[in-house]
């Protein structure tokens, strides 16, 4: 089962297509509208905020971060694709800890009008997740390992820029929403294991105190941006199918005069 990742090069975007043992991987980011592509802009300040605004902050007791785990193969190799847009059409965050958070238990997160789903879990299933206003929850215990899963329901190509604990999972640097992610294919799974250590494994995800957590333990990362997990989404170009190009409209000198009431859209 094969896994894509999109990765910056000397200004040049590569993307990687990644062989991981026990995962599946790529799927398809749909073409928004420029005006959603810009509107991610007001999003992204948005979504800073969501933190801060949480009424469920977890004591100090509760608190969790992600170390540096076990060694998972996965192979690389590189794909050419690229971006529609230099800004990101979707994001969301997810604040885990060891607490009984309140709010409406879900299966899983709707991403892109339910176009992407995301969803963590252990060898033992899905982990508990909970939506609570706009703020979303996940109960994790110390010790415990888990994988990020993304599952596309559309025929499109995204590609998905992870962080976690502030950390870009694919290189381990400071995490940014520019950053290069994994690709996403139409109709597929795409399952992130852990931080990537080398073109042909990655570290795993495991749950731990914060003083253990690999933010807190490596120059690019810091113990106060743990127990956080961001998503940022892409729509990439699939080489498969010609770039749309929009026609210019023609003028209409009655506009109102289209005929009988059209279905809905």
């Amino acid at each position: 089962m094969d896994m894509i990742l999109h990765k910056k090069q000397s200004g040049a975007a590569i993307l990687l297509l990644a062989l991981l043992t026990g995962c599946s991987s790529s799927p398809t980011m749909q073409k928004e509208t420029a005006e959603v592509a810009q509107s991610t802009q007001t999003q992204a300040k948005q979504a800073d905020s969501i933190q801060a605004e949480s009424v469920q902050n977890a004591a100090e007791s509760e608190r969790l971060g992600t170390q540096w785990g076990d060694d998972v193969d996965s192979v690389v190799t590189t794909v050419d694709l690229s971006r529609v847009s230099d800004e990101p059409i979707a994001q969301m965050q997810v604040s885990y800890a060891d607490k009984n958070y309140k709010g409406r238990a879900v299966n899983s997160m709707s991403l892109l009008a339910g176009k992407v789903e995301f969803s963590a879990a252990t060898d033992n299933g899905k982990l508990p997740l909970y939506r609570d206003g706009s703020n979303y929850y996940l109960q994790g215990k110390a010790g415990q390992a888990y994988r990020l899963v993304y599952h596309n329901n559309s025929a499109n190509t995204y590609e998905i820029v992870a962080s976690v604990d502030g950390l870009n999972v694919v290189d381990g640097s400071t995490a940014s929403r520019y950053d290069g992610g994994y690709v996403l294919r139409p109709n597929d799974e795409l399952v992130i294991e852990g931080f990537r250590k080398s073109d042909s494994a990655v570290a795993s995800f495991i749950f731990s105190k914060p003083g253990n957590a690999y933010a807190a333990n490596t120059d690019s990362g810091s113990i106060e941006n743990t127990g956080i997990i961001g998503t940022v989404i892409y729509e990439l170009y699939d080489p498969a199918k010609p770039k749309y190009k929009p026609q210019p409209k023609q003028p209409q000198a009655y506009p109102a005069d289209n005929g009988y009431a059209q279905p809905p859209k």
